[in-house]
């Protein structure tokens, strides 16, 4: 009989929305337990600490609140605490703006329509036709929960055949932590995996009734212990340019740039384009693949 894996605190059962209250303290409790005492100018008494990190107390002064305010906060409720509170312990706890935006999403929730949190994603004709007209340049979007929307013909040579898959299965967290294909084409796994974990986080910060997030989330938990293991560090943040490097089966490494634009009108579909440097390698395995076309898909997945 397998082993059934440990919970991870914040992980949803099958059915169940992500908790809210649990996604807060939990989220706070981690980004305390990271800091030390010196990390925030202040003296650090005996060498023992039964808690790793700053006490409550200890956050508390830092944010100019009263130790059972914070514990409230930590244990959960932020139904009442205003925006100038949540700045005072984003400061003292040294968020980024993005672990910020996550705190304020966690703690002040915004009401969303049911129908709006579940529904199907759609890319608008004229995105669709631009994403062709990027002949050179792999290019997708992508929604909530990590879901692939559309992409071009050089997205499908170089990360592969999506539309061979199933709707459900066209999402970068499945791929990258079920699909071993996935964990060979990046050659920093490990970052491509973070950046996904993150983007659910920061998801299920602005939707935590969302079923299809929660039933991703739980299904992915169950599946993947790499997974687990980054659900349970409650790390957020927002990725908009980097380089990719990559392991490509056919014309081998690659080192690609990316931007991510944001769509205005709809903020939760993000177009990622990737490019190579003029005259490199990677720019002339781009070529290759281009004159291949739809056989370079084929042949990399036979």
């Amino acid at each position: 009989m397998d082993e059934q894996p440990e919970p991870v605190p914040g992980t949803p059962d099958a059915g169940r929305a992500l908790d809210r209250r649990t996604e807060l303290s939990e989220f706070l409790r981690t980004r305390r337990a990271r800091l030390k005492p010196e990390d925030v100018g202040l003296p650090e008494f005996g060498r023992h600490r039964r808690v790793p990190g700053l006490r409550r107390e200890e956050l508390a002064q830092l944010a100019g609140v009263s130790v059972a305010y914070y514990t409230r906060l930590e244990q959960g409720n932020g139904r009442n605490v205003s925006a100038e509170v949540l700045d005072a312990i984003a400061r003292a706890l040294r968020l980024t703006d993005a672990e910020h935006a996550h705190l304020t999403h966690l703690a002040k929730p915004k009401q969303h329509k049911k129908k709006t949190s579940g529904r199907q994603q759609q890319v608008r004709i004229s995105l669709r036709q631009l994403l062709d007209t990027m002949d050179g340049a792999p290019a997708y979007v992508v929604g909530r929960r990590t879901e692939i929307l559309a992409w071009n013909r050089m997205a499908a040579a170089v990360f592969g055949d999506w539309s061979a898959l199933p709707v459900a299965e066209r999402n970068w967290a499945r791929l990258v932590f079920l699909q071993p294909d996935y964990h060979d084409l990046f050659v920093d796994w490990e970052q491509k995996a973070i950046d996904i974990v993150c983007a659910l986080r920061m998801d299920a910060g602005c939707y935590p009734d969302d079923p299809r997030l929660s039933a991703l989330v739980g299904e992915l938990s169950v599946k993947s212990a790499e997974f687990r293991r980054l659900w349970a560090t409650h790390d957020v943040k927002e990725k908009s340019h980097g380089v990719k490097h990559l392991h490509h089966p056919l014309v081998g490494e690659l080192a690609l740039p990316y931007d991510s634009f944001r769509l205005v009108d709809d903020t939760e579909q993000t177009l990622v384009a990737y490019h190579a440097e003029p005259c490199s390698p990677s720019a002339d395995a781009l070529r290759l693949l281009a004159s291949w076309g739809t056989d370079a898909t084929r042949v990399a997945q036979a």
